[in-house]
C-alpha cells in the first residue's frame, strides 16, 4: 500500500515552469470568473478543465440533462447561487426540460432518487451505506453502476466547487452582492522546476502565441472584475530574501545543539496555535524547517492517539461566523429537500458507532482508482492527475519569499481536511497539523469545507495575511480537491461493497 506522499511523489513537485496546456478561452462562457482566478494556477486550472469538460460534455453513462441538474442540486446544498444560474442556463443550452427548473417535485423519479445521496455526500458522507446503492439499483427507474458512478463523480465535484466559489470570496452580480478585485496579477513562472508526466496528446490542445496573448489579456480583464476581497495587509509582490540560505547561516549550530533545539521548538509549537490568532510567515517556515529535520517515530498507539487530539480539537472549533444564520435563497430554495440536514462533526457521531475512515484498508489509489475508472471510463485518470495537480503544485516561495520547501504544510492542510471528514491517514503525524496550522486557518478550512456558504470578506481577509492572493488560491484549490477526494472515498467504498 503506497501511502498519498507515496504516490504523489511519482510526479514530484509541480511548479510554474511547466509549460500549460492552454485552453480556447472563446470556449469558456465569459462570465466564467470560477475559471479565471483557478487561471492563477494554470497547470493546475488545465487538469480541473479537462475533468470538468470530461465529465459534463464527454462520454459517459448519464444523459446531458441530468449532467446539469446534478450540478444544480449539488450546488444548491451549499446555497451557491452562482453555480446554480449558471447551470441552469447550461441545463437550458442543452435541451434540458425547463419544467425540472420549477424544483424537485418536477423531475422524474430517477433523478429524485438520487436526491439523499446528493444531501448525505455534500455534508456528512460517513453516512453513506451500500444499501443507498442497492436502492437506487433495484425497481422501476433503476440506475446501472456507472451511472451511479458518473453521479457521484459529478455531486462531488460540484460540492467542492462551492466550496472554492465561497472561500476565494468571488461575488457575481447573480448573487446581488458587490464586485471585487484583485491586489495583484498571478505570479511569474521561476526558470526551473519538473515538468508534468506527459498527458495522452489527444487530450492536450496546443495554444498559438496568439491564442496565449488573448487569453493572458481575458484574464487580466476579468481578474479586474472579480474580487478576492484581500487586505492590504502583508500584501505586495514583494520579492523576499532566499529563505534556506538564510535559514542555513542563521542555523550553523552543532548537530547536537539543533536537535536539543528542535525538540524544544516543536513541543512549544505544539501548543501554542490552538491559542494564536496568527502566526508569521518566517516563524511558520522556522517549524517546517524543524519538522523536516526530525523524523522521529512514532508507535501506532501514539499516532493514534495524535489524530483523535486534532479530531476532537476541530470537533471543539466553531465554524467561521457561527452566529450568521444564512437564509436559504428563493432563487435555490425548490432545489433543496431538508434544508436542516448540515454538517455534523465526525467526532460527535456518538450512537450512530462509525468507525473512522482510515487509509490503510481503502485510498484513492490502491482502491478507489481503479473501481472508478472501471466503471466510468477514463474518469479515473482526469481526477487522479487533477488530485495530484493540486497536491503537489508548488512555487518553493511563501509570502514572497523564495526557496522554500512548503510539502509539510501542503501536507498538513490537506490531511487536515480530510480529517475533518473523519479520514485518517494511518502514516501521518497529525501532531504536524497543530504545529503548522494556526487556530484561525483551521476555522477558515473548517467553514470552507463544511459550511462554505458562511464565508464572509473579512473572513477571507483576516486568514493567512502574509500570503499572496496566488497562495491564498492554492491554499483554497487544495481545500476542494481534499474534498472531493473525501467524498468519493466514501462513495466508492460503498459502491465496492455492495458489488462484493
Amino acid at each position: 500500500m503506497y501511502s498519498a506522499v507515496d504516490y504523489y511523489a511519482e510526479m514530484g513537485q509541480i511548479s510554474q515552469d511547466c509549460s500549460s496546456t492552454d485552453f480556447d478561452m472563446d470556449d469558456l462562457d465569459e462570465c466564467d470568473q470560477v475559471t479565471q482566478v483557478i487561471g492563477y494556477h494554470p497547470l493546475y486550472r488545465d487538469h480541473f478543465l479537462r475533468t470538468q469538460n470530461f465529465i459534463m460534455k464527454g462520454d459517459g453513462p448519464l444523459p446531458y440533462a441530468y449532467r446539469y441538474y446534478l450540478a444544480i442540486i449539488a450546488a444548491a446544498r451549499h446555497q451557491c447561487p452562482y453555480l446554480v444560474k449558471r447551470y441552469e442556463k447550461e441545463f437550458i443550452n442543452q435541451g434540458g426540460n425547463s419544467e425540472w427548473l420549477n424544483g424537485l417535485d418536477y423531475i422524474p423519479a430517477k433523478l429524485r432518487a438520487i436526491y439523499d445521496i446528493n444531501k448525505i455526500l455534500a455534508h456528512r458522507p460517513w453516512l453513506l451505506r451500500k444499501e443507498h446503492i442497492e436502492r437506487l439499483t433495484k425497481g422501476r427507474s433503476s440506475w446501472s453502476l456507472s451511472e451511479v458512478v458518473h453521479a457521484m463523480v459529478l455531486l462531488s465535484h460540484f460540492h467542492s466547487l462551492s466550496s472554492f466559489v465561497f472561500s476565494c470570496g468571488l461575488t457575481q452580480k447573480l448573487d446581488g452582492l458587490s464586485s471585487p478585485k484583485l491586489k495583484g496579477a498571478p505570479v511569474s513562472m521561476p526558470p526551473q522546476s519538473p515538468p508534468l508526466p506527459p498527458v495522452d496528446d489527444a487530450r492536450q490542445p496546443t495554444t498559438s502565441p496568439i491564442n496565449q496573448q488573448q487569453q493572458q489579456q481575458q484574464q487580466k480583464n476579468v481578474l479586474g472584475e472579480i474580487s478576492l476581497n484581500s487586505s492590504s495587509a502583508g500584501g505586495g509582490n514583494n520579492t523576499k530574501q532566499d529563505y534556506n540560505n538564510t535559514m542555513d547561516n542563521n542555523n550553523s549550530r552543532s548537530t547536537g545543539a539543533n536537535n536539543n533545539f528542535g525538540q524544544h521548538y516543536l513541543a512549544t509549537a505544539e501548543l501554542q496555535p490552538q491559542h494564536q490568532c496568527a502566526i508569521s510567515v518566517e516563524a511558520l517556515m522556522e517549524r517546517m524547517k524543524v519538522l523536516s529535520q526530525n523524523q522521529d517515530e512514532c508507535s501506532e498507539a501514539e499516532l493514534s492517539n495524535r489524530f483523535k487530539s486534532v479530531e476532537l480539537q476541530t470537533a471543539e472549533l466553531a465554524a467561521a461566523s457561527p452566529e450568521v444564520a444564512v437564509a436559504l435563497p428563493p432563487i435555490i430554495s425548490h432545489y433543496v429537500d431538508d434544508a436542516s440536514f448540515t454538517y455534523q462533526d465526525f467526532a460527535r457521531r456518538g450512537a450512530e458507532n462509525i468507525n473512522t475512515f482510515r487509509i490503510q484498508d481503502y485510498s484513492w489509489e490502491d482502491h478507489g482508482y481503479s473501481l472508478v475508472d472501471g466503471l466510468y471510463n477514463d474518469v479515473g485518470t482526469f481526477l487522479d492527475e487533477k488530485f495530484r495537480a493540486a497536491y503537489n503544485l508548488t512555487y518553493f516561495t511563501m509570502g514572497g519569499i523564495k526557496n522554500v520547501d512548503t510539502s509539510k504544510f501542503r501536507r498538513a492542510i490537506w490531511n487536515y481536511i480530510q480529517c475533518i471528514f473523519g479520514i485518517r491517514h494511518d502514516d501521518y503525524d497529525y501532531g504536524e497539523v497543530n504545529q503548522l496550522l494556526v487556530r484561525p486557518l483551521k476555522m477558515f478550512i473548517k467553514t470552507a469545507c463544511c459550511f462554505p456558504e458562511r464565508i464572509t470578506t473579512k473572513d477571507y481577509d483576516s486568514v493567512l495575511v502574509e500570503l499572496q492572493d496566488s497562495e491564498k488560491v492554492h491554499v483554497n484549490l487544495m481545500i476542494m480537491e481534499a474534498r472531493n477526494q473525501a467524498e468519493l472515498l466514501y462513495a466508492l467504498r460503498e459502491i465496492m461493497r455492495y458489488m462484493t
